[in-house]
């Protein structure tokens, strides 16, 4: 009853915001992380859309990140705050949130970060500072996509950030230890592709459908998920988790039959089924010594709506499987 109490009164100012208690949740490019005993979902949406709960199961809605961002209206577009694909972490007192600006089916194209000392609305010290632009990509320059970014920390403590859609695929590249700036010189590797037809123009996304990288670093190996084929089509949505490893956080990352990510290689992870049209855009995440795979699926019995899933996540000989 006082964990209750307590978290009420953490909570109590931003209950104007929050409303019913909803569980089978909509949702898209869903990532998760847990600040005392509250579990924070973030979602691609208007402003970023977030969502609280204290055990994973039902969930409350929570004001947006953003009310709006003036860099974006100004760098993309018809851009109306519709923001996408954010990425979560905790690093020296303060909550980083990457997240995507664009133009859908367009490399026209930006990562921001914003960082936070706390995720608990109600607390004193809720305030997002948002730090701009960090990535950019450009139609007719770049054949590369600024969406979908990942923060992943390697061995040394060196932070790196992994994203892309479609193109020439995923991209990886170092940043300084502030985590809001590219390390100099800077460092850009391509990490897992697939194979696109050369007969397309540059600015059109083709047909090499990958997307939405998450590492993982588990044991001796970094874990490279991403999604394979389509979503955003409801009961049409054909997505798919894939996954290979490196001992190098930079890569060659290979499936496991050894066939490289960045000639098309990948393992299934998940994929469609007859209650789950499509499923995709995961992240990894371990809870009191557990591994859960976070992700989104097309809900077959609703008409391909998108909804929350988490997994429990298992290793068989050094591989991701879903726990039975």
């Amino acid at each position: 009853m006082k964990k209750i109490f307590l978290l009420l009164l953490i909570l109590a100012p931003s209950v104007h915001f929050a409303q019913t208690i909803q569980n089978n949740i909509a949702v898209h490019d869903p990532v998760m992380i847990r600040q005392d005993s509250v579990y924070y979902l973030f979602c691609t949406g208007r402003g970023i859309s977030v969502w609280s709960s204290i055990d994973r199961t039902n969930w409350e809605k929570e004001r947006p990140v953003f009310d709006t961002l003036p860099w974006a209206v100004r760098t993309i577009k018809g851009f109306q705050n519709h923001i996408w694909a954010p990425d979560i972490s905790f690093y020296n007192g303060r909550y980083y949130l990457y997240y995507s600006v664009s133009a859908f089916g367009k490399n026209t194209s930006c990562i921001g970060v914003a960082s936070n000392k706390t995720l608990h609305p109600g607390s004193a010290d809720y305030k997002w500072t948002d730090h701009g632009k960090l990535i950019q990509s450009v139609p007719g320059r770049d054949m590369w996509n600024a969406i979908d970014p990942n923060l992943v920390v390697d061995e040394r403590q060196v932070p790196w950030l992994a994203f892309g859609s479609f193109w020439n695929g995923i991209k990886l590249v170092r940043l300084n230890a502030d985590r809001i700036s590219l390390a100099q010189p800077e460092q850009w590797y391509t990490i897992a592709s697939r194979p696109r037809n050369f007969l397309l123009p540059d600015s059109v996304a083709g047909d090499a459908a990958i997307e939405a990288p998450f590492i993982f670093q588990k044991n001796n190996f970094y874990y490279l998920f991403v999604s394979f084929d389509y979503c955003c089509r409801g009961e049409k949505s054909t997505y798919k988790i894939m996954v290979g490893r490196s001992e190098k956080i930079e890569g060659p990352y290979a499936d496991r039959d050894g066939v490289p990510m960045n000639v098309g290689g990948g393992s299934i992870v998940l994929e469609g089924d007859r209650n789950w049209n499509g499923v995709g855009h995961n992240a990894v995440v371990n809870f009191d010594g557990v591994d859960h795979l976070i992700f989104h699926g097309y809900d077959a019995a609703d008409k391909g709506r998108s909804k929350l899933r988490v997994e429990k996540l298992s290793w068989q000989n050094g591989w991701p499987v879903l726990s039975k």
